[in-house]
C-alpha cells in the first residue's frame, strides 16, 4: 500500500520532516521556508524527480541567498558564482 502522506522518498533512518524541523527550529519566514525546501528537494531527488528536484533546490537556495544578502555586492547570481568556482578550480589544476 502506498503511503501518500509519508511516501518512501521522505523516509529513512532519519525522516526528512524531522531533519527539517531540527535545522529550521531557529529560523522564521523566508529563511525557514527556503531552508526547508532546499533540504526537502535534496533529500528526495534520487528517489523522485531527479534533476528537476535538484533544480528546485537550487532555486530555493538562490532565493535564500538573495533574501539574506543585505549588501548589493553580495547579490551574486548562481551563474556568476558557479562560473567563478569553475574558473578557480581550473586554476588549481
Amino acid at each position: 500500500m502506498v503511503d501518500n502522506i509519508n511516501p518512501d522518498h521522505y523516509r529513512g533512518r532519519v525522516e526528512c520532516i524531522d531533519a527539517i524541523e531540527q535545522v529550521t527550529s531557529d529560523l522564521v519566514g523566508v529563511e525557514a521556508t527556503d531552508t526547508g525546501n532546499v533540504i526537502k528537494y535534496i533529500w528526495r531527488w534520487k528517489k523522485k524527480n531527479g534533476v528537476e528536484d535538484l533544480l528546485k533546490a537550487q532555486w530555493y537556495l538562490q532565493h535564500l541567498i538573495q533574501h539574506i544578502s543585505e549588501d548589493e555586492e553580495l547579490k551574486v547570481s548562481m551563474e556568476e558564482f558557479m562560473a567563478e568556482k569553475i574558473l578557480s578550480e581550473d586554476d588549481d589544476a
